[in-house]
């Protein structure tokens, strides 16, 4: 073979070759270029031991550098942990869910802490059953976080949000003999709580109280949430809160407490329980009304120590007391207008070393006083005395009325 025709069967195998290195670098370029579009995971879990191989433990250290968001599904029955998880800290989103028939995360070989720490932005935690937390079951500490029908069984807290977390949705979801179901240290902005089931809660249901007052922040909305057998269905204080259209029966102590500001508690339904009704305990500009309270052994409302609250168009019927107002601001007194109340077993309402202001108001068929008025002696001998202002109420047939004072003079 001549030496130009070697050189030509050297420059077309080089070239063959260089254009074979071309194509699969070409091939490479463009697969690569799909993982970096979508950048998107989905793991597995297998394994329901606390480590190793498939196990949550290892799915959450693979999404924490995880370039994009990461889908953890969970294909095990049952998840026994004995010690800490690593926080999920991927800011891209994770998302966890259940199988369909469910899987349960039992915590009873944590010493406590949370069990699911969440300390990332865009976190969706759907279908989980996570139960016998000495700490909380879920941490939130990050904003756009969704957890929705998971079910929170014998914990210490179920939720607990941070004082940094904003925008969340707790939605359709069941807590259940938990020392509290959801709590707020500090207002939470744009964060909805609504269609979930508290029951046996040996705290609250909902527990959301701020030290000092901060009323800035925008408002946490509760709404269409039932609470049952709970000792207090909701505590708040304040902290900017919106209490909407929920349905809370048996509660041992209240069904709500307020303290504080910042409260709106509004078409509720009460019914049931040893307790109180609405008991407002040294709040402040709060509303009360469009409530419907029955069958309960103690006052439907007791508004004490507090000023400026407004209770408007509330229904009560069927509890041992209507409505009482025990030492308030006489500067800066309650307003109470337009509320029913249908055959107290008792007294309609109280007043006791306080200065509200009555409009409209209807007592019907109380079986003791439709209105009492009583000036308060306190164990110093220090005495308060009570000044309602009457305008246009009406009080059905009683066994026995009060003095009491209208327009500066003396009714019977």
């Amino acid at each position: 073979m001549s030496l130009s025709r070697r050189s030509m069967l050297s420059v077309a195998v080089f070239l063959g070759v260089a254009a074979l290195i071309f194509a699969g670098w070409s091939l490479e370029s463009r697969h690569a270029g799909g993982r970096r579009l979508s950048n998107r995971i989905e793991l597995s879990v297998t394994n329901g031991a606390d480590r190793g191989p498939g196990t949550l433990r290892e799915a959450l250290f693979v999404v924490a550098t995880a370039p994009g968001p990461a889908r953890i599904s969970l294909d095990v029955p049952r998840i026994t942990l004995s010690s800490a998880l690593p926080p999920i800290v991927n800011s891209h989103g994770v998302r966890i869910v259940a199988r369909q028939a469910g899987s349960e995360i039992d915590a009873r070989g944590l010493s406590g802490g949370p069990v699911l720490d969440v300390a990332a932005a865009n976190v969706s935690l759907e279908g989980l059953a996570i139960r016998n937390c000495r700490g909380a079951a879920i941490l939130v500490r990050a904003v756009h976080v969704s957890l929705q029908s998971t079910t929170l069984t014998s914990c210490d807290v179920g939720v607990d949000v941070a004082g940094n977390a904003h925008d969340l949705l707790i939605e359709h979801n069941r807590f259940t003999d938990d020392r509290i179901g959801v709590r707020f240290s500090a207002s939470s902005p744009d964060t909805t709580v609504t269609a979930n089931r508290f029951s046996g809660e040996r705290d609250a249901g909902l527990w959301a109280v701020r030290g000092a007052t901060n009323l800035r922040a925008g408002a946490i909305s509760v709404r269409d949430n039932r609470f049952d057998q709970d000792h207090t269905g909701i505590v708040t204080g304040n902290i900017n809160i919106l209490i909407e259209r929920n349905q809370i029966a048996g509660s041992q102590s209240a069904a709500v407490d307020l303290v504080g500001g910042g409260a709106i508690v509004r078409g509720n339904r009460v019914s049931g329980g040893a307790g109180m009704g609405i008991l407002a305990d040294g709040a402040h500009a709060v509303l009360i009304e469009h409530n419907e309270i029955n069958g309960l052994t103690a006052y439907g409302i007791m508004v004490r120590g507090s000023s400026d609250t407004l209770v408007r168009a509330n229904r009560l019927y069927d509890c041992a007391y209507g409505m009482a107002f025990v030492l308030g601001d006489a500067r800066d007194p309650s307003t109470v207008v337009d509320n029913i109340i249908i055959e107290p077993r008792y007294d309609g309402i109280d007043v006791i070393g306080d200065a509200p202001i009555l409009r409209r108001n209807h007592v019907l068929k109380p079986h003791a006083f439709a209105l009492r008025v009583e000036d308060f002696e306190g164990p110093d001998g220090r005495k308060v005395a009570s000044a309602p202002f009457l305008d246009h109420n009406s009080f059905g047939p009683s066994s026995a009325t009060v003095a009491a004072r209208q327009g500066g003079s003396w009714w019977r």
